[in-house]
């Protein structure tokens, strides 16, 4: 610690050897910093404010109709993608600042100046901005700052409606392919629909219900074809028996005798009445309407025996062909062949359609799964379909509510104005700034010229450097005359330094009172 203290002693007495090259060093230094200083060009200020009103009526009127854009976002991010080459391009031209420029380097120069001295700032929250310019021409900086505003305003959401055209037409596009699915999709759900049309005829029926009810049909088809077959070979055999006889020789009417066609109905309607006794009683009107109906038929059974015996009396050497009974035979014979040949269709035409239903049940789960894709892909299709028709008619009135141009108002607060003042440089602050570059310029330059011309002070300092035995030191017993020799030098030292600082203290003083009488005036 001692031996530090001591070299920091050692330097401090060999720079105060030389304070007067130091002090030299300073007051030339203060004059070429103080020169350089006052000679610095004034700058005056050019600014404007700018409000951008985003809260327009229309905002909260076309909410969930229109595209609402961030409008503080866009606005901002125009603020600081205004300074931008070709902007700055334009700016210089309307500025005409570009009527002294002689060649394409000047006039680069003169642009990436401005984009690095034009300023554009937020002031507080409140979508406020202000634009400021400095130049040494004030004129000059508010021509500036005028064209700066001009683009600021005519730039505010320009691109926007570009942007809305092209949104606008990639909707078209994508709306007039989904048209094409949409129409490839329901093309496929009518030819699926038309090739499988029993799925639509079901009434709300299941696939099993259709077959059970096929089913019954069937099985009643069947039945009354076989009775329909019974009745017609009953009737072959009366017809083409050995002697046909066709009415008995007894005095009265005989129950006995056939007749197909009443005694088919008076069956018939014997079944009938089993069926209905089976669940009514002798009272109910289904089963006394059976009886009526049976003893009506009777009664005519009756009345045909006795209508073929007069006729046979009549005509006693007729032929059997010629006989009118045989002729209703034959006739009712006919209408028989037609009845089981209908019933034989109606059976083949049932049993078709409970195979194809029994084929359908079958390949049922396959189809229902295809028609489900189809109705899943139908469905897609349209709900896209849908959504970018919704889209393209919100893109259409946001593009109409951006030309009415009431999105965004940008109203001048502060229009471009310079300072009558310059605002720059700032001579009280450089002027001390100054004052302490000479101060240390002369401290520097003292310390180097005791670094090239070295004294040793105390002889511990000479032995360590030359490495040499010392054998003694010779004190200076200073006199009278050294004495003040010293202390003149010493006056003279701290003069020269009081000298320095007070001329730049009035310097700054100087200032001060200028600056104050110019703002005053």
């Amino acid at each position: 610690m001692e031996d530090i203290l001591r070299q920091v002693l050692v330097i401090l007495r060999a720079t105060w050897k030389h304070r007067r090259l130091g002090m030299l060093v300073a007051w030339v230094v203060g004059a070429i910093a103080a020169g350089v200083i006052l000679r610095i060009p004034d700058r005056y200020e050019a600014s404007a404010r700018i409000f951008v009103d985003t809260q327009s009526i229309l905002k909260p009127l076309m909410s969930g109709l229109a595209v609402q854009p961030n409008i503080e976002q866009q606005v901002m991010m125009l603020s600081r993608t205004l300074i931008s080459r070709p902007n700055v391009e334009k700016l210089v031209r309307m500025a005409d600042l570009d009527l002294n420029i002689k060649g394409k380097a000047e006039q680069d120069a003169l642009v990436d100046g401005l984009m690095k001295t034009l300023s554009i700032q937020s002031v507080g929250r409140d979508n406020l901005y202000s634009l400021s310019y400095r130049d040494t021409d004030p004129g000059k900086a508010q021509r500036v700052v005028q064209a700066l505003v001009s683009i600021f305003v005519e730039s505010s959401l320009g691109d926007k409606r570009q942007d809305s055209d092209s949104a606008r037409k990639f909707i078209e596009e994508q709306i007039r392919n989904y048209e094409k699915k949409l129409q490839d999709a329901e093309g496929r759900l009518k030819d699926f629909k038309l090739r499988n049309i029993e799925l639509q005829a079901s009434e709300g029926r299941s696939s099993v219900d259709q077959l059970s009810a096929l089913s019954n049909e069937l099985n009643g088809s069947r039945l009354a074809l076989r009775e329909a077959e019974n009745s017609r070979d009953a009737m072959r055999r009366q017809i083409i028996g050995e002697e046909p006889v066709l009415l008995p020789e007894s005095s009265g009417t005989d129950s006995s005798v056939s007749l197909p066609e009443i005694d088919g109905r008076i069956d018939s309607q014997k079944r009938n009445l089993d069926n209905l006794l089976q669940r009514y009683t002798e009272q109910h009107p289904d089963v006394v309407g059976a009886r009526r109906l049976i003893k009506d038929l009777e009664d005519q059974k009756r009345q045909e025996l006795i209508a073929r015996k007069k006729f046979a009396a009549a005509n006693p050497s007729s032929s059997v062909s010629n006989n009118p009974v045989y002729q209703q035979l034959k006739v009712s014979l006919a209408e028989a062949e037609a009845n089981v040949a209908s019933l034989q269709a109606r059976v083949a035409e049932y049993e078709a359609r409970y195979k194809r239903t029994t084929n359908l049940i079958k390949t049922q789960p396959q189809l229902e799964a295809e028609f489900t894709q189809l109705n899943r892909d139908y469905d897609i299709h349209k709900k896209n379909y849908e959504q970018l028709v919704t889209r393209r008619e919100s893109a259409e009135l946001s593009g109409d509510l951006e030309a009415t141009g009431s999105v965004a108002d940008f109203r001048l607060i502060d229009p471009p104005r310079a300072s009558s003042t310059p605002v720059a440089p700032n001579r009280l602050l450089l002027l001390p700034v100054g004052l302490l570059i000479a101060l240390a310029a002369g401290l520097f330059s003292a310390f180097a010229a005791s670094q090239i011309r070295p004294v040793f002070f105390d002889g511990k300092t000479l032995r360590d450097e030359t490495g040499l035995p010392l054998l003694g030191t010779v004190s200076l017993i200073p006199n009278e005359a050294r004495r003040l020799k010293e202390l003149s030098s010493l006056r003279r030292f701290l003069i020269a330094t009081a000298g320095l600082v007070i001329a730049y203290g009035a310097g700054v003083a100087t200032l001060s009172f200028l600056s104050k009488r110019l703002a005053g005036g």
